[in-house]
Protein backbone atom coordinates (compact mmCIF):
# COMPACT_ATOMS: atom_id res chain seq x y z
CA UNK A 1 0.00 0.00 0.00
CA UNK A 2 1.39 3.76 -0.67
CA UNK A 3 2.72 5.62 2.56
CA UNK A 4 0.72 8.24 2.91
CA UNK A 5 2.89 10.01 6.71
CA UNK A 6 6.57 9.06 7.13
CA UNK A 7 7.59 11.09 10.69
CA UNK A 8 11.90 10.86 9.91
CA UNK A 9 13.97 11.57 13.12
CA UNK A 10 11.65 13.90 14.55
CA UNK A 11 12.53 15.91 17.97
CA UNK A 12 10.56 18.06 19.88
CA UNK A 13 11.43 20.28 23.21
CA UNK A 14 9.68 22.91 25.27
CA UNK A 15 11.29 25.54 26.99
CA UNK A 16 10.85 25.72 30.57
CA UNK A 17 12.48 27.95 33.23
CA UNK A 18 15.65 28.07 30.97
CA UNK A 19 15.60 24.23 30.48
CA UNK A 20 14.51 22.48 27.39
CA UNK A 21 12.56 19.36 27.96
CA UNK A 22 12.75 16.97 25.23
CA UNK A 23 9.53 15.25 24.61
CA UNK A 24 10.30 13.49 21.43
CA UNK A 25 13.99 12.88 20.73
CA UNK A 26 14.59 11.01 17.07
CA UNK A 27 10.85 9.42 16.47
CA UNK A 28 10.38 7.71 13.36
CA UNK A 29 7.29 5.80 12.27
CA UNK A 30 5.58 5.38 8.75
CA UNK A 31 1.76 5.35 8.02
CA UNK A 32 -0.11 3.82 5.18
CA UNK A 33 -3.23 3.84 3.46
CA UNK A 34 -6.29 2.47 5.38
CA UNK A 35 -4.43 1.32 8.04
CA UNK A 36 -4.36 1.99 11.79
CA UNK A 37 -1.07 2.39 13.77
CA UNK A 38 -1.51 2.37 17.54
CA UNK A 39 1.15 4.47 19.26
CA UNK A 40 1.34 3.10 22.79
CA UNK A 41 2.95 4.24 25.81
CA UNK A 42 2.71 5.41 29.63
CA UNK A 43 1.87 9.05 30.57
CA UNK A 44 4.77 11.52 29.81
CA UNK A 45 6.23 8.89 26.82
CA UNK A 46 5.65 11.54 24.46
CA UNK A 47 2.76 10.35 22.24
CA UNK A 48 0.15 13.15 22.22
CA UNK A 49 3.44 15.68 21.48
CA UNK A 50 4.03 13.52 18.46
CA UNK A 51 0.40 14.14 17.42
CA UNK A 52 0.07 17.50 17.90
CA UNK A 53 3.93 17.84 16.09
CA UNK A 54 1.77 16.55 12.96
CA UNK A 55 -0.61 19.08 13.68
CA UNK A 56 1.79 21.31 13.77
CA UNK A 57 0.59 22.75 16.93
CA UNK A 58 3.04 22.87 19.28
CA UNK A 59 4.68 25.63 16.70
CA UNK A 60 4.28 28.68 19.77
CA UNK A 61 6.50 28.83 22.80
CA UNK A 62 7.31 27.37 24.73
CA UNK A 63 7.45 24.45 22.27
CA UNK A 64 9.60 23.66 19.09
CA UNK A 65 10.76 21.82 16.58
CA UNK A 66 14.45 20.54 17.09
CA UNK A 67 14.81 18.05 14.02
CA UNK A 68 13.14 15.90 11.28
CA UNK A 69 10.85 15.78 8.74
CA UNK A 70 6.88 15.06 8.47
CA UNK A 71 6.17 14.04 5.05
CA UNK A 72 2.56 13.71 4.31
CA UNK A 73 1.95 12.68 0.23
CA UNK A 74 5.97 13.96 0.49
CA UNK A 75 5.44 17.70 1.13
CA UNK A 76 7.27 18.59 4.40
CA UNK A 77 4.54 19.68 7.07
CA UNK A 78 7.78 21.33 8.89
CA UNK A 79 8.32 23.74 5.90
CA UNK A 80 4.61 24.84 5.46
CA UNK A 81 3.41 28.28 6.61
CA UNK A 82 0.55 28.45 9.16
CA UNK A 83 -1.75 29.20 6.85
CA UNK A 84 -0.66 26.51 4.44
CA UNK A 85 -1.73 24.39 7.41
CA UNK A 86 -4.81 25.78 8.21
CA UNK A 87 -5.88 24.53 4.51
CA UNK A 88 -4.30 21.15 5.57
CA UNK A 89 -5.78 20.63 9.32
CA UNK A 90 -9.25 19.41 9.17
CA UNK A 91 -9.36 18.50 5.28
CA UNK A 92 -6.44 16.56 4.59
CA UNK A 93 -5.65 15.54 8.55
CA UNK A 94 -8.21 15.90 11.32
CA UNK A 95 -8.12 14.63 15.28
CA UNK A 96 -9.76 13.55 17.64
CA UNK A 97 -9.07 14.95 20.85
CA UNK A 98 -8.27 13.93 24.28
CA UNK A 99 -11.53 15.31 26.33
CA UNK A 100 -14.53 16.25 23.69
CA UNK A 101 -16.66 18.26 26.90
CA UNK A 102 -13.20 20.87 26.94
CA UNK A 103 -12.67 20.27 22.95
CA UNK A 104 -16.13 21.55 21.76
CA UNK A 105 -17.22 25.01 21.83
CA UNK A 106 -19.76 25.43 24.71
CA UNK A 107 -21.26 28.49 22.76
CA UNK A 108 -22.05 26.95 19.54
CA UNK A 109 -24.39 23.86 18.41
CA UNK A 110 -23.00 20.69 17.49
CA UNK A 111 -24.50 21.50 13.77
CA UNK A 112 -22.81 24.95 13.94
CA UNK A 113 -19.46 23.46 14.95
CA UNK A 114 -19.71 20.46 12.06
CA UNK A 115 -20.47 22.99 9.31
CA UNK A 116 -17.15 25.16 9.81
CA UNK A 117 -15.08 23.37 8.08
CA UNK A 118 -17.44 22.33 5.43
CA UNK A 119 -18.38 25.91 4.44
CA UNK A 120 -14.57 26.49 4.85
CA UNK A 121 -13.16 23.36 2.67
CA UNK A 122 -16.16 21.86 0.87
CA UNK A 123 -16.90 25.77 -0.19
CA UNK A 124 -20.52 23.93 0.95
CA UNK A 125 -23.30 26.53 1.72
CA UNK A 126 -25.20 26.71 4.99
CA UNK A 127 -27.62 24.88 4.31
CA UNK A 128 -25.91 22.18 2.38
CA UNK A 129 -23.42 22.46 5.37
CA UNK A 130 -26.68 21.51 8.09
CA UNK A 131 -27.53 18.89 5.56
CA UNK A 132 -24.23 16.66 5.72
CA UNK A 133 -24.27 17.54 9.52
CA UNK A 134 -27.68 15.47 10.04
CA UNK A 135 -25.96 12.72 7.83
CA UNK A 136 -22.84 12.63 9.51
CA UNK A 137 -24.75 12.55 13.14
CA UNK A 138 -26.50 9.96 11.94
CA UNK A 139 -23.21 7.90 9.95
CA UNK A 140 -21.90 8.15 13.54
CA UNK A 141 -25.05 6.57 15.65
CA UNK A 142 -26.32 9.41 17.18
CA UNK A 143 -30.47 9.00 17.77
CA UNK A 144 -32.65 11.70 16.40
CA UNK A 145 -29.81 13.79 14.29
CA UNK A 146 -32.61 16.14 13.20
CA UNK A 147 -33.11 17.75 16.56
CA UNK A 148 -29.66 16.62 18.15
CA UNK A 149 -27.73 18.78 15.37
CA UNK A 150 -29.59 21.94 16.81
CA UNK A 151 -28.62 20.68 20.70
CA UNK A 152 -25.49 22.33 22.39
CA UNK A 153 -22.43 20.07 23.91
CA UNK A 154 -23.86 20.06 27.27
CA UNK A 155 -27.42 18.74 26.02
CA UNK A 156 -25.20 15.48 25.34
CA UNK A 157 -23.82 12.50 27.29
CA UNK A 158 -19.75 11.68 27.33
CA UNK A 159 -20.43 9.21 24.67
CA UNK A 160 -22.39 11.35 22.71
CA UNK A 161 -20.27 14.27 22.78
CA UNK A 162 -16.99 11.65 21.20
CA UNK A 163 -19.36 11.06 19.14
CA UNK A 164 -20.23 14.52 17.63
CA UNK A 165 -15.91 14.73 17.60
CA UNK A 166 -15.88 12.33 15.57
CA UNK A 167 -19.02 13.94 13.01
CA UNK A 168 -16.65 16.56 13.46
CA UNK A 169 -13.24 15.24 12.21
CA UNK A 170 -14.80 12.91 9.84
CA UNK A 171 -16.58 16.30 7.98
CA UNK A 172 -14.11 16.49 4.97
CA UNK A 173 -12.76 12.72 4.53
CA UNK A 174 -9.33 13.31 5.81
CA UNK A 175 -6.73 11.22 4.50
CA UNK A 176 -5.08 10.90 8.22
CA UNK A 177 -7.42 10.96 11.90
CA UNK A 178 -5.36 11.19 14.37
CA UNK A 179 -7.26 9.91 18.20
CA UNK A 180 -5.73 10.81 20.87
CA UNK A 181 -6.97 8.74 23.80
CA UNK A 182 -10.44 8.60 21.88
CA UNK A 183 -11.76 6.44 24.83
CA UNK A 184 -10.44 7.59 27.98
CA UNK A 185 -13.08 9.14 30.10
CA UNK A 186 -15.54 6.77 28.88
CA UNK A 187 -17.25 3.97 30.38
CA UNK A 188 -16.19 0.16 29.07
CA UNK A 189 -19.56 -0.07 27.36
CA UNK A 190 -19.39 3.13 25.40
CA UNK A 191 -15.74 2.77 24.99
CA UNK A 192 -16.69 -0.84 22.95
CA UNK A 193 -19.32 0.92 20.95
CA UNK A 194 -16.68 4.14 20.13
CA UNK A 195 -14.49 1.53 19.08
CA UNK A 196 -16.50 -0.73 17.05
CA UNK A 197 -18.05 2.78 15.46
CA UNK A 198 -14.01 3.76 14.10
CA UNK A 199 -13.36 0.07 13.00
CA UNK A 200 -16.68 0.79 10.95
CA UNK A 201 -15.77 3.92 9.41
CA UNK A 202 -12.32 3.51 8.85
CA UNK A 203 -14.08 0.18 6.50
CA UNK A 204 -16.15 2.79 4.89
CA UNK A 205 -13.74 5.97 4.55
CA UNK A 206 -10.95 4.57 3.90
CA UNK A 207 -9.50 6.86 6.36
CA UNK A 208 -5.51 5.85 7.89
CA UNK A 209 -5.75 6.26 11.73
CA UNK A 210 -3.18 6.99 14.03
CA UNK A 211 -4.40 5.85 17.33
CA UNK A 212 -2.58 7.27 20.69
CA UNK A 213 -3.60 5.31 23.70
CA UNK A 214 -1.67 3.54 26.92
CA UNK A 215 -4.74 0.98 27.08
CA UNK A 216 -3.42 -2.04 25.15
CA UNK A 217 -6.91 -3.45 25.78
CA UNK A 218 -7.96 -0.83 22.98
CA UNK A 219 -4.98 -1.58 20.85
CA UNK A 220 -5.82 -5.26 20.01
CA UNK A 221 -9.12 -4.70 19.06
CA UNK A 222 -8.33 -1.78 16.63
CA UNK A 223 -5.26 -1.51 15.23
CA UNK A 224 -2.84 -3.21 12.70
CA UNK A 225 0.22 -2.43 13.99
CA UNK A 226 1.84 -0.86 17.31
CA UNK A 227 5.14 1.48 18.05
CA UNK A 228 5.73 1.13 21.51
CA UNK A 229 6.80 4.71 22.62
CA UNK A 230 8.98 5.54 26.30
CA UNK A 231 10.98 8.64 27.09
CA UNK A 232 10.33 10.29 24.20
CA UNK A 233 11.63 7.27 21.52
CA UNK A 234 9.97 4.30 19.85
CA UNK A 235 11.49 1.87 21.53
CA UNK A 236 9.66 -0.91 19.97
CA UNK A 237 7.14 -1.74 16.62
CA UNK A 238 5.50 -4.46 15.02
CA UNK A 239 1.89 -5.64 13.93
CA UNK A 240 -0.16 -6.79 16.57
CA UNK A 241 0.72 -10.12 16.66
CA UNK A 242 4.32 -9.31 17.41
CA UNK A 243 3.50 -6.81 19.63
CA UNK A 244 1.22 -9.11 21.77
CA UNK A 245 3.13 -12.49 21.02
CA UNK A 246 6.45 -12.22 20.54
CA UNK A 247 7.62 -9.05 22.53
CA UNK A 248 11.20 -8.27 22.89
CA UNK A 249 11.44 -4.95 24.94
CA UNK A 250 11.43 -5.41 28.54
CA UNK A 251 9.18 -2.32 28.70
CA UNK A 252 6.89 -3.71 26.12
CA UNK A 253 7.06 -6.63 28.28
CA UNK A 254 6.11 -4.29 31.45
CA UNK A 255 2.97 -2.59 29.73
CA UNK A 256 1.49 -6.62 28.34
CA UNK A 257 2.20 -7.32 31.85
CA UNK A 258 0.49 -4.62 33.99
CA UNK A 259 -3.18 -5.55 31.59
CA UNK A 260 -5.97 -7.25 33.91
CA UNK A 261 -6.36 -10.58 33.03
CA UNK A 262 -9.92 -11.99 32.93
CA UNK A 263 -8.79 -15.03 35.05
CA UNK A 264 -6.72 -13.01 37.41
CA UNK A 265 -9.65 -11.95 39.92
CA UNK A 266 -8.14 -11.43 43.65
CA UNK A 267 -4.70 -11.04 42.51
CA UNK A 268 -2.54 -8.09 42.55
CA UNK A 269 -2.43 -6.16 39.96
CA UNK A 270 1.18 -5.28 38.57
CA UNK A 271 3.07 -2.19 37.50
CA UNK A 272 6.28 -1.10 36.26
CA UNK A 273 8.42 -0.43 39.65
CA UNK A 274 10.12 3.07 39.11
CA UNK A 275 9.11 6.51 37.29
CA UNK A 276 9.50 7.43 33.55
CA UNK A 277 12.37 9.69 32.77
CA UNK A 278 13.09 13.25 33.40
CA UNK A 279 13.20 14.75 29.76
CA UNK A 280 14.49 17.74 30.85
CA UNK A 281 18.07 15.54 31.42
CA UNK A 282 17.23 12.35 29.56
CA UNK A 283 19.65 9.35 30.10
CA UNK A 284 22.25 9.36 27.80
CA UNK A 285 21.79 5.16 26.90
CA UNK A 286 18.56 3.27 26.91
CA UNK A 287 15.17 5.69 28.53
CA UNK A 288 14.01 2.47 30.27
CA UNK A 289 17.31 2.00 31.81
CA UNK A 290 16.86 3.30 35.32
CA UNK A 291 13.36 0.50 35.22
CA UNK A 292 14.65 -2.14 33.66
CA UNK A 293 15.37 -5.38 35.71
CA UNK A 294 17.76 -6.86 32.77
CA UNK A 295 20.01 -3.20 32.24
CA UNK A 296 24.19 -3.95 31.79
CA UNK A 297 26.35 -0.87 32.17
CA UNK A 298 26.04 -0.40 28.37
CA UNK A 299 21.92 0.60 28.66
CA UNK A 300 23.37 3.44 30.65
CA UNK A 301 25.82 4.90 28.36
CA UNK A 302 24.29 4.19 24.76
CA UNK A 303 21.44 4.04 22.99
CA UNK A 304 20.99 0.56 21.02
CA UNK A 305 20.18 0.69 17.37
CA UNK A 306 17.42 -1.15 16.33
CA UNK A 307 17.44 -4.82 15.92
CA UNK A 308 15.28 -5.77 12.69
CA UNK A 309 13.35 -8.60 13.38
CA UNK A 310 11.40 -8.78 10.98
CA UNK A 311 9.93 -7.16 8.21
CA UNK A 312 7.39 -5.06 10.53
CA UNK A 313 9.23 -5.78 13.77
CA UNK A 314 12.26 -3.81 15.12
CA UNK A 315 13.54 -3.34 18.91
CA UNK A 316 15.96 -1.04 20.05
CA UNK A 317 17.11 -3.33 23.16
CA UNK A 318 20.93 -3.91 24.35
CA UNK A 319 19.55 -7.89 25.22
CA UNK A 320 19.14 -8.40 21.35
CA UNK A 321 22.86 -8.17 21.07
CA UNK A 322 24.52 -11.52 20.16
CA UNK A 323 27.32 -10.54 23.28
CA UNK A 324 24.20 -10.00 25.37
CA UNK A 325 23.03 -13.21 28.03
CA UNK A 326 20.13 -14.83 27.21
CA UNK A 327 17.06 -13.94 28.94
CA UNK A 328 13.44 -15.72 29.32
CA UNK A 329 10.31 -13.43 28.72
CA UNK A 330 8.63 -12.94 32.23
CA UNK A 331 5.55 -15.42 32.72
CA UNK A 332 3.27 -12.24 33.23
CA UNK A 333 3.93 -10.76 29.83
CA UNK A 334 3.32 -13.78 27.99
CA UNK A 335 -0.11 -13.24 25.82
CA UNK A 336 0.02 -16.45 23.98
CA UNK A 337 0.45 -18.63 26.58
CA UNK A 338 3.68 -20.35 25.34
CA UNK A 339 7.21 -19.15 26.51
CA UNK A 340 9.85 -17.38 24.15
CA UNK A 341 13.59 -16.13 24.66
CA UNK A 342 15.06 -13.02 23.69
Amino acid sequence: MKKILKVNDLSVSFETYGTDVQAVRGVSFELEEKETLAIVGESGSGKSVTAYSIMRLIDMPPGKFDGGTILFNGEDLTLKSEKQMQEIRGKEISMIFQDPMTSLNPTMTIGKQISESLIKHQNMSKKQASSRGVELLKLVGIPNPETRINQYPHQYSGGMRQRAMIAIALACNPKILIADEPTTALDVTIQAQILELMRDLQEKTGTAIILITHDLGVVSSVASRVAVMYGGKIVETGNVDEIFYNPKHPYTWGLLGSMPKVDSKGEELLAIPGSPPDLADPPKGCPFVTRCPYAMKVCRNNMPEYTHLSDTQKTACWLLDERAPQVEIPETAIVGGYKQHV
